[in-house]
């Protein structure tokens, strides 16, 4: 009998839908409706029910016909558009030169670029935002050093676009040039072979090869800057630029508060974001072009010869720019006791530092968020193993609605989430609500970064052969111990630089803190934007230095963990 079943490998390791599996996923659905789904239904339920927070459902649509009527939707909607298609834009032209540079020729320094590119990743956003006021402003670093100022330039639209597209922009410049590294110029030069002249070789065989992961990538930024809220906040105020998601969030914050018109907005933005999202999709999937024709090849990148200093020169001023400009400026500023006494020796402090400790706040801002982005990276880590074991591991019905429920918070704008949070749990109906204390935000943390776990381990599940569980369960193992004993350990790595991926995001987190924080509970975001807004710069930037040494280590040690135990996507 051991033989027969030794020879019956597909038969026995194919997974079997059994019934005392159907509860667990049916938990999952649970906990996913309430961690996702019941939001998304109240935002659309307040938007369709104007009075649905009273008990009533009377005039259904209206919230609709006013804000859609409202002189300043329309105004609103075609900012948001025209603010995400610029940034786009600007993100390919700075992404794509870059980025075939760094794929097919020797650069000098190209680690050190990457490097630097991936910065922006690590700095909060709001936080790059404030760097770039101090350094740019009037009175700022840049008139200190230079005798000038660009707070007219940083203070417009074209000025918050810049600084978006400095933070997003890695994401164009990553894609393309990983996808010309892995495929070289020898088309390239056949094409030459065959009497193609240099443009005509790029038009006809290297843009088609790289053009999807342009597309995607662009379209990618789209969504990022529609939905990012900390630049927008930050320096959008001042130049007088309002978009789709500061105006939800001040609906919330201002009096009087508009539920309705705050929830059709954020459905706005939602279809705004799900459409882009979709698209990018379909764009991977349609990728048409073959690279590689199987026999080995080595796509060796070129020498610039000549271009070599005008390169340099190109990466240095968008490194400079991106990286170092906002780095320079939170760190300067962290360690000075005043802004006008200038960058001298005499000038420097450690008092900020201090201040943290000192007071209190500081303390209890970091704690809090370093708890609770604890918490949420345990919570996700635990849902997204069960959910991409479920979804890859397993034939069950459901499976479908459950990776659906797991991607979704993955296109949704974070101020969405924070509004369908708010219209689900502040309802008197509840015997028991988690509104108005710290859990609402455990809840927010967990619906928006569950996607990152669900992902790495779902990558890692798949690379696992289905004979390892099917030998476990004939030697007499239950389906929990199989997970013990086999699954986690051959997903740990992954799993863990996703948690620790989380654990950065979610200590840094702003739109939903704002939104969500009750009364007396500071995070790490609220404090440095409190901090900003009441003057105590100095405070603010030294958390700030905190939050980034945090998030970087974080993300370091997710790294080093990958590389060390296993690959993760």
């Amino acid at each position: 009998m051991k033989t027969l079943d030794a020879g019956l490998p597909a038969a026995s390791a194919r997974p079997s839908p059994a019934p005392r599996v159907s509860l667990p996923l049916m938990a999952l659905l649970l906990v996913l409706g309430l961690l996702v789904a019941l939001p998304i239904g109240f935002v659309v339920l307040q938007a369709v029910f104007p009075a649905v927070n009273t008990g009533s459902f009377a005039q259904p649509f209206s919230a609709f016909g006013a804000a859609l009527g409202n002189e300043k939707t329309l105004p609103l909607l075609m900012n948001t558009l025209r603010f995400g298609l610029v940034v786009s834009v600007a993100s390919v032209l700075i992404g794509v030169p870059l980025g075939a540079l760094r794929g097919l020729f020797r650069v000098p320094l190209a680690r050190l670029w990457d490097l630097l590119f991936l910065a922006p990743f690590l700095i909060p956003p709001y936080l790059a935002a404030l760097g770039w006021m101090l350094f740019l402003q009037p009175h700022g670093y840049l008139e200190g050093m230079a005798g000038f100022d660009l707070g007219h330039f940083l203070f417009s639209f074209n000025g918050v676009v810049a600084a978006m597209t400095l933070n997003v922009f890695p994401v164009v410049y990553f894609s393309v040039s990983r996808a010309l590294a892995a495929v070289g110029l020898r088309l390239t030069d056949v094409a030459r072979i065959f009497g193609a002249g240099p443009w005509r070789s790029v038009l006809r065989i290297t843009l088609p090869l790289v053009a999807p992961s342009i597309a995607a990538s662009a379209l990618l930024t789209f969504i990022m800057a529609i939905e990012e809220f900390g630049i927008p906040a930050a320096l959008g105020h001042r130049a007088g630029v309002e978009l789709l998601v500061t105006s939800i969030e001040q609906r919330f914050s201002d009096w009087p508060i508009d539920l309705s018109g705050a929830s059709v907005l954020s459905l706005l933005l939602a279809t705004l974001a799900l459409a882009a999202f979709w698209l990018q999709h379909r764009l991977l999937a349609r990728r048409g072009f073959e690279a590689h024709s199987g026999k080995p090849a080595a796509a060796t990148p070129r020498e610039l010869g000549a271009w070599r200093w005008p390169v340099l020169l190109a990466f240095a001023l968008v490194a400079g720019t991106a990286t170092l400009m906002p780095l320079f400026a939170i760190m300067a500023t962290a360690f000075t006791r005043t802004l006008s006494g200038g960058l001298n020796i005499g000038n420097l402090t450690l008092g900020h530092f201090r201040a943290l400790w000192v007071d209190g706040d500081g303390v209890t801002a970091l704690s809090t968020s370093l708890s609770l982005a604890t918490l949420t990276a345990l919570i996700t880590g635990a849902l997204g193993l069960l959910s991409a074991w479920t979804i890859v591991k397993t034939r069950m019905r459901g499976r479908a609605l459950l990776d659906a429920l797991t991607l979704m918070p993955h296109a949704l704008p974070g101020v969405v989430v924070g509004v369908g949070l708010i219209l689900t749990w502040n309802q008197s109906f509840w015997p028991v609500t988690p509104y108005n204390t710290w859990g609402i935000l455990l809840l927010a943390y967990s619906c928006l970064l569950l996607p990152y776990p669900v992902r790495y381990a779902g990558a890692a599940l798949r690379q696992i052969g289905d004979n390892l569980e099917a030998a476990a369960r004939v030697h007499g193992a239950t389906a929990a111990q199989a997970m013990r004993r086999i699954v986690l350990p051959l997903t740990a790595p992954a799993l863990v630089s996703s948690m620790l991926i989380v654990f950065a995001i979610a200590s840094r987190e702003l739109v939903n803190s704002l939104l969500l924080a009750p009364s007396g509970v500071q995070t790490v975001s609220i404090y440095i934007w409190q901090q900003f807004e009441q003057g105590s710069v100095g405070d603010g930037m030294a958390m700030g230095v905190v939050t980034v040494l945090t998030s970087g280590t974080m993300l370091a040690l997710g790294s080093y963990w990958s590389r060390r135990f296993g690959d993760a996507p």
